[in-house]
């Protein structure tokens, strides 16, 4: 078969096009995943349609049987669930989005520091391999990845570099998806920052954390 230019030039368009069609549609889907906007602490956030969530995913109480003091927060990563213990063996259920590869650290550690509207730093490891990636977004910003909240973890009176926060992606919660921190919904991270107040135990479960390489990049 013979190509002429015009036929060349043509198919190019025809890709360009399905290319834009395509990312037209991944735009579509992703507006999908949120229903208006809400207004906290004078900043605006995008509110999760969570008709567009699997239910297992959604905010409940569950029975829940465990040793852990009543407060205590366990992450299962495994499951992606977050479990914030509470009396008569229940405990809130959460859904949420882990690490994938980059997630190296499980264990015990507490709830030292807490930030409303947190601004973002993106970790050294990850702008050498985004340099893109600007050194700081404020808090509130559109782009900010934390979200409206987040829950800043210690050990041995040490920032461990790992964070309970937002996400700007519903979609992810559920998945392997981060670089090392556990996402929530907004409206998640809302409800759990009022629940746990500075000195909150905090144990995260083994998954693939210790399989994972050193590195100290969490998202």
């Amino acid at each position: 078969m013979v190509l002429s230019r015009r036929g060349v030039v043509i198919g190019g368009l025809a890709l360009v096009a399905a290319g834009a069609t395509g990312n037209i549609a991944q735009a579509a889907t992703a507006k999908s995943f949120f229903a208006g906007t809400a207004s906290d602490n004078d900043f605006v956030y995008r509110k999760t349609n969570f008709a567009k969530i699997d239910k297992r995913w959604h905010r409940q109480i569950v029975k829940y049987f465990s040793s852990e003091s009543v407060g205590t927060v366990v992450v299962d990563t495994r499951h992606h669930f977050l479990y914030l213990i509470m009396e008569n063996k229940t405990a809130i259920r959460y859904g949420v989005g882990v690490g994938k590869e980059g997630f190296k650290w499980y264990g015990r550690a507490t709830i030292d520091r807490r930030a409303l509207w947190p601004q973002w730093v993106p970790p050294p490891e990850m702008r050498k391999r985004r340099p893109e990636l600007p050194p700081m977004i404020a808090g509130g910003a559109s782009n900010n990845p934390l979200g409206p909240r987040a829950l800043y973890l210690y050990r041995d009176g040490a920032d461990i570099g790992y964070r309970l926060h937002g996400t700007l992606e519903p979609w992810s919660i559920g998945t392997d998806a981060s670089s090392g921190c556990i996402r929530m919904f907004p409206e998640d991270i809302i409800d759990l920052y009022q629940r746990c107040p500075i000195g909150t135990a905090v144990e995260v479960l083994p998954h693939i954390a210790d399989q994972a390489p050193a590195s100290t990049t969490v998202e």
